[in-house]
């Protein structure tokens, strides 16, 4: 029996030598990517073209795609490295696994590519390999490097692809072949950037797609568009020095938009899909340095290595992402199988080694010299932003975007959590569906859901009619920007939403108005973030550590209220609160609730009541068990209502007094006279 340490079965994962490296310089971070790349070794196959990882969770696509995606995306980080004169003991692993992989003669060969191939997304860090580390190609005889010609782009070339991000992939493959003066296709290199060119919308962004999608998340600069534009502004600009500008011009544009997304803690925001991708986050920072981009004022080099360092920092503490075997799991802070996407193998997180690309920056480039700062000082504290239709927020403790209008543009698990939540947070993340029967599987975090058949099922923002970012001038005159978003969740249910980003007196409060047109009779439940479920995160619960919240305790500033009732007792009357009241959960941090004065429900339709969800296990991405504040409500048919919700954050951190997380619970936000008026008006 396993001795009672916190160790299982002799494995203890805070004890993964990713976890260990201290981070201060450029051979520290070399250091950390071997880290990476070293529990792979057992699992490559006899001939060293595959990497089955460990896990036996199915994909949408076959089982060889999984292994050479589990041989290929460690390869990114293995090619940042070498490319920036380091060394790795394995190198010669992956030099070997690329010859028997497209040999079609070899018991390994990884198969013809197919239309819509998941084997064409891996030609990317192929062809970036290649052309960065050119001892891979020269070490191929002539036979090779035909395979490798008629494998990477000479089959592909004439595939179809996914109308995405996904087209950048087959122009590094090309763009390898290229840089080593092999076969490749000109003309479909031109024309695949030519196409992309119209996911372009302005001031840097990019679509995930063509007309008709609104989808930018972080496909959009880390893992995908802007990524790839920096280095084939850096590996081809010398033949495309006008396209090479241009790229470099709208990641300097972009950048002052993604500095928000990363808090003085290193943590990064989760939005979109993909998540489980968890520090190729911050890989656009280093592409940057990659690329020689001029950065924008007031951003500085020591800025950009603070964002990168501090990040990797911070994934080094969240120890539970590591299996048994030292390997990526499937999930975000742990292994969790409800946020996955199903293009998710067992070897997919790899596609973090992404953050690998500053080893390709020069250590006498002024990324590795600077001294690390904080962004946040020198960038204003809100900032609106029009194309991924987002206000983020560093008031409260927390990086937080409010959000309106995204939707993926292919019916995608979560998709509404994913993209359709209203606040998104470094700190707390976002909450997913553990199945679709009450809220406690449906886990409502950040999201105003409906229900027409008694709380059983649930339907919550995803598409809009119309969403926008406006501003509203106060009655001080100063312009505020807010977040406007129609959407339909029934055929007769409308739902007009404003969300107004906290204010410098009431740092850790957001406002979220809903004016519903019902048409039938709906239960609604609006949900605030979600927080860890459990005693003792910063006090000593003896034996009741770990276990669930009991009632707010204001000694131990632990708890909740009202009282967190289980999921089978929920009509207790201990367990719910008037709307006005509110309610709010404290462990890391407090997360809370409340309705404000300016509700207006119309007569005979009661008030709002509130309580604590006991949300499903594993349905938030940080945290294993959690609960959320929710206010609910009925709407009788053919009424209209207001609701003014307004909604409370603040994190625990290095510097906060557990005794302060309530500090500001008291003194909610006042509703603005032209909020009021806009909802009585419709």
């Amino acid at each position: 029996m396993a001795a009672t340490t916190g160790v299982r079965l002799g494995y203890d994962p805070s004890e993964h030598p990713f976890c260990k490296v201290k981070l201060t310089d450029r051979s520290s971070v070399q250091q950390l990517a071997r880290t990476l790349l070293d529990p792979l070794e057992p699992f490559f196959s006899p001939k060293k073209a595959t990497i089955r990882c460990p896990g036996a969770t199915g994909v949408r696509f076959d089982q060889t795609a999984t292994e050479i995606e589990g041989f290929a995306r460690p390869l990114w980080a293995l090619t940042f490295l070498l490319a920036g004169g380091g060394d790795y003991k394995n190198a010669e692993l992956w030099s070997q696994g690329l010859k028997e992989g497209m040999d079609p003669s070899s018991d390994e060969f990884w198969g013809q590519v197919r239309d819509n191939d998941q084997r064409m997304v891996e030609m990317c860090p192929l062809g970036t390999a290649f052309a960065l580390v050119p001892s891979f190609w020269q070490s191929m005889s002539d036979e090779q490097k035909a395979n490798v010609e008629t494998w990477l782009a000479g089959s592909v070339n004439e595939k179809r692809m996914p109308n995405t991000n996904w087209l950048w992939f087959r122009v590094f493959a090309n763009l390898g072949l290229k840089k080593n003066g092999g076969k490749y296709s000109k003309e479909r290199l031109e024309s695949d950037i030519k196409h992309l060119e119209t996911f372009y919308r302005a001031s840097g962004w990019s679509n995930d797609g063509p007309e008709g999608i609104h989808q930018m998340d972080y496909y959009s600069h880390s893992f995908a568009i802007q990524f790839l534009q920096l280095l084939y502004a850096k590996m081809n600009g010398d033949e495309d020095p006008e396209r090479a500008a241009e790229f470099k011009q709208r990641a300097k544009d972009i950048a002052l938009d993604l500095v928000h997304y990363y808090d003085d803690e290193g943590r990064s925001i989760p939005f979109g899909r993909s998540v489980i991708y968890r520090f190729a986050m911050v890989s656009f920072w280093g592409a940057l340095a990659f690329a020689d981009v001029e950065l924008p004022e007031p951003l500085t080099w020591g800025m950009v290595k603070g964002i990168v360092l501090r990040h990797l920092r911070w994934w080094q503490t969240q120890s539970d992402i590591w299996t048994p075997a030292g390997t990526l799991s499937i999930g975000f802070s742990y292994p969790n199988m409800y946020m996955a996407e199903n293009y998710n193998s067992p070897g997919s997180p790899y596609w973090a080694s992404l953050a690998f690309v500053c080893l390709a920056v020069p250590e006498d480039h002024p990324f590795w010299t600077s001294e690390e700062q904080l962004a946040t000082g020198s960038i204003p504290k809100i900032r609106g932003m029009k194309h991924p239709g987002h206000i983020t927020s560093y008031l409260g403790g927390h990086c937080m975007l409010l959000n309106s209008g995204q939707a993926c543009g292919y019916p995608m698990k979560s998709t509404h959590a994913k993209y359709g939540g209203f606040a998104y947070s470094s700190a707390f993340g976002y909450s997913v569906p553990s199945s679709c029967f009450t809220l406690e599987q449906y886990s409502l975090a950040s999201q105003l859901g409906f229900s027409d058949d008694g709380g059983e099922y649930w339907k919550t923002r995803r598409l809009c009619e119309y969403a926008g970012l406006e501003t509203r001038r106060g009655g001080d005159g100063q312009e505020t920007p807010v977040l406007v978003s129609v959407w339909v969740p029934y055929p007769d249910v409308k739902v007009k939403t404003i969300l107004v980003p906290p204010q410098e007196d009431t740092p850790n409060w957001h406002l979220r108005v809903h004016r519903i047109e019902a048409g039938r009779e709906v239960m609604t439940a609006d949900g605030s973030f979600a927080i860890a479920n459990e005693r003792g995160s910063h006090t000593d619960a003896g034996s009741d550590k770990g276990r669930n919240l009991d009632s707010y305790d204001a000694a131990r500033c632990e708890g909740t209220f009202p009282k967190l009732i289980g999921n089978y007792d929920l009509k207790v009357p201990e367990g719910w609160a008037t709307g006005k009241e509110g309610a709010f959960a404290v462990s890391k941090g407090c997360v809370g609730i409340r309705a404000l004065e300016g509700d207006l429900l119309g007569s005979g339709v009661g008030e709002r009541s509130a309580n604590i969800v006991n949300a499903d296990p594993n349905t938030n991405l940080i945290e294993s068990r959690t609960v959320i504040p929710t206010l609910q409500h009925t709407i009788p048919a053919g009424s209209i209502v207001c609701y003014i919700s307004a909604v409370y954050a603040k994190p625990a951190g290095k510097k906060v007094a557990p005794s302060t997380y309530l500090d500001g619970w008291d003194k909610p936000p006042s509703v603005p006279d032209w909020l009021l008026e806009e909802i009585k008006s419709g």
